[in-house]
């Protein structure tokens, strides 16, 4: 059976934390009731034992030759996915679980492509300790992002993003940038094809596997937003599947609102011929 959501963890040198990820999401899942699958993807790192833990836990282990990124361990996972949903964090499991099931119903229930962790949202919890120069550091990024690619809307680093499986595979398909920017490519794509994007607050309660650097980090972030640019340009992220599910999924919605539309303006003649006019 297809599981109701795929969770992704990317980890590098983080053997231990997986492990105890994976046995921490199997236990929930199981409280909730929730049919998931997790894949854990080694970036390169290596130290995993041959069997990290039980079939039984429905996990799976995906071993990346070389460390090539948090970018790139992520789109491995999440195109290896099999679930409706599709959700992607980090392996420490920083962000309230309880999230993972809301990022569901939101792409279940009322029809989402996209739900995303937004730190900036006004029930969001963070971190106070983070230093002044992390701090400085973060929101100087974000405002250059929000200028060039996001309209200022989004918070396009936060760990926590989940994604309808059709919709996950084929934004993976296209994803070419492997660190550290691959969010903000993630977020540009989304937003290019017009999918409906869902933002939700988030409870940050630990973080223990930051590997951000930030001078080099910020430094190749500058660079990645000017080569997403360029990908545009050349018409690398073009995707008929993409547009095609936003025009599909508008008339599936459309159609069925058709005979309440109907009955409501039955008395409206004149009102009519303009909403024929207009959705034609």
């Amino acid at each position: 059976m297809t599981p109701e959501v795929s969770v992704v963890l990317p980890c590098y040198r983080s053997a231990r934390l997986a492990v105890e990820s994976v046995y921490r999401l199997d236990a929930f899942f199981r409280e909730i009731g929730m049919s998931a699958e997790t894949i854990v993807v080694d970036d390169g790192g290596g130290d995993f034992a041959a069997q990290p833990w039980e079939a039984a836990l429905n996990a799976r282990l995906l071993r990346l030759p070389s460390n090539r990124g948090k970018g790139a361990a992520v789109a491995a996972g999440m195109r290896a996915t099999t679930g409706s949903v599709c959700v992607f964090t980090d392996v420490d499991l920083p962000y309230d679980l309880e999230l993972i099931p809301v990022i569901v119903g939101y792409i279940r229930d009322y029809g989402f492509h996209v739900v995303i962790g937004d730190r900036t949202l006004p029930d969001s919890v963070y971190l106070n300790d983070l230093s002044l120069q992390r701090r400085l550091a973060s929101e100087l990024f974000s405002q250059f992002v929000g200028r060039l690619v996001t309209g200022g809307f989004f918070d396009t680093q936060c760990g926590l993003k989940g994604m309808r499986g059709d919709i996950a595979h084929e934004l993976f398909r296209l994803q070419r940038l492997e660190r550290f920017s691959f969010d903000v490519e993630l977020m540009y794509l989304a937003l290019k094809h017009k999918l409906d994007i869902k933002r939700i607050p988030v409870q940050l309660r630990n973080n223990e596997t930051s590997t951000v650097r930030l001078l080099r980090d910020a430094s190749q972030a500058v660079v990645d937003v000017f080569r997403i640019k360029w990908y545009q340009l050349r018409g690398k992220y073009a995707s008929e599947l993409l547009d095609s599910t936003v025009r599909t999924d508008y008339r599936r919605v459309f159609e069925s609102t058709k005979p309440n539309a109907r009955s409501l303006t039955a008395a409206e003649p004149d009102h009519i011929g303009a909403r024929e006019v207009l959705t034609e």
